[in-house]
């Protein structure tokens, strides 16, 4: 049913519209595939079991469409925001999952608190505390300190991780439309491909080994695998993922303003419903063994495409998340990736991250002529790649927290300086 008072642009599917069914399904399946990619990647980076990852990612999008009344089309995904903090507290990939799901259940319920604050107080707290030169640091930061971590798998295997990242730069630089949004999907199935024919990754101890043993074992049908947080740490836990709701909140409003523009319908009164359901999204994910939820930059270049918002759309790629996290052959084929395969995807991805953040200053025009905005972007950046960490006993902040605590706290410090900046200084005299 349709909202009179709304302005409708002609040609887009509205979020209360419905298309027809065979349509509609049609649709949600290519969300779907959008996000494929990218949600698979990271329960293979942290060990994660993929099943549960993406049954939760579809559980999770049905909580954000009941919290905002399904008036916000959204896909929510496996979030990048919090790679370094869970490796950080499980110690690699393989270590104590339960400390990492704690963590995630904390930055969830900041993350829901913040929604009730933007709520009822509005955004202009938000806007106050990360304004786009703190919020581009902050993500920049992200993708620089996980660098090494993307260096450590592809340098496995050299060939397979070189071709891979290749197939995911000319992917998003060459091919139009739709698959053009799918760089991270193409890039996989190649780099699969080559690991498969190539006899050099016939070795079972090189990174582009492939073995089928855990495909060829694994049930067609089955329930997903329910794992439980615990809070071991909870100093650490929280002093590792406090910063990471701030990251969100920026992804999300980034969201919500890209989906208004597109639509020509402003939905900023939806953003605390929107952070709410995010919030509640990784809570009930990280109760069960699955990851950190976000919205992503994927759907928001379907629905660009497409121009098609109807929630039903969202509906039905959720409930095909779902049934996925019901496959563990799907699951197993999945954790057969190798790692060189994933080195040369993390290549591209975290460098895109880091590079998002210089993006954001742009969009934002933040002026680093003003010397104050140079001093919020550099300590945190240099604090990031040189892999700072700091410990106060049990709670310890590693280079991605204080690189987002450097550039919240430099901001508030310098902000009487960027009135000074505004003003021209003397230009020196030099006498003859």
């Amino acid at each position: 049913m349709a909202v009179a008072s709304a302005p409708r642009e002609r040609g887009v599917v509205y979020p209360e519209d419905r298309l027809p069914w065979p349509q509609t399904i049609l649709m949600g399946l290519q969300h779907v595939m959008a996000m494929f990619g990218a949600t698979v990647l990271v329960p293979l980076i942290l060990g994660f079991n993929p099943n549960t990852v993406i049954f939760f990612s579809g559980v999770a999008t049905l909580i954000f469409l009941f919290v905002t009344g399904r008036k916000v089309p959204s896909y929510l995904g496996s979030s990048f925001s919090f790679l370094g903090a869970v490796l950080a507290i499980q110690g690699g990939s393989s270590g104590h999952h339960d400390l990492a799901y704690g963590g995630i259940l904390i930055a969830g319920v900041i993350y829901f608190l913040i929604g009730v604050i933007v709520h009822f107080a509005g955004i202009n707290a938000i806007r106050f505390l990360l304004p786009p030169v703190v919020t581009g640091t902050v993500v920049a930061v992200i993708g620089i300190a996980l660098a090494g971590a993307a260096w450590n798998n592809f340098k496995g295997d050299l060939l397979t991780a070189t071709i891979t990242v290749l197939v995911a730069v000319l992917v998003s630089v060459y091919l139009r439309g739709f698959p053009r949004l799918l760089p991270v999907l193409f890039a996989v199935v190649i780099g699969y491909v080559f690991s498969l024919i190539d006899p050099a990754c016939q070795g079972v101890k090189t990174a582009c080994h492939i073995s089928f043993s855990g495909v060829q074992g694994a049930a067609w049908v089955g329930l997903p695998t329910f794992s439980f947080p615990s809070f071991g740490n909870p100093v650490k836990q929280f002093s590792l993922f406090w910063f990471i709701p701030l990251i969100l909140v920026a992804e999300n409003a980034g969201h919500v303003f890209a989906i208004s523009g597109i639509m020509k319908r402003d939905l900023s009164k939806y953003l605390g419903r929107t952070f709410m359901g995010d919030g509640i999204g990784t809570m009930v994910s990280a109760l069960f063994g699955g990851t950190g939820e976000t919205t992503y930059a994927e759907n928001i270049g379907v629905m660009g495409v497409t121009r098609v918002f109807s929630i039903w759309v969202f509906i039905v790629a959720a409930v095909a998340a779902i049934l996925l996290g019901f496959i563990p052959k799907f699951g197993a084929l999945v954790d057969s990736i190798p790692s060189s395969v994933i080195g040369g995807i993390e290549l591209y991805l975290f460098g895109l991250i880091a590079v998002i953040g210089a993006k954001i200053w742009v969009d934002g025009r933040v002026d680093f002529a003003k010397r104050a905005n140079l001093a919020v972007a550099a300590v945190p950046l240099i604090l990031a790649a040189g892999g700072a960490d700091v410990k106060f006993g049990d709670f310890e902040l590693n280079n991605l927290a204080l690189g987002a605590l450097g550039a919240i706290v430099l901001y508030q410090i310098l902000r009487p300086g960027h009135v000074r900046d505004t003003e021209s200084e003397p230009a020196e005299v030099v006498s003859s």
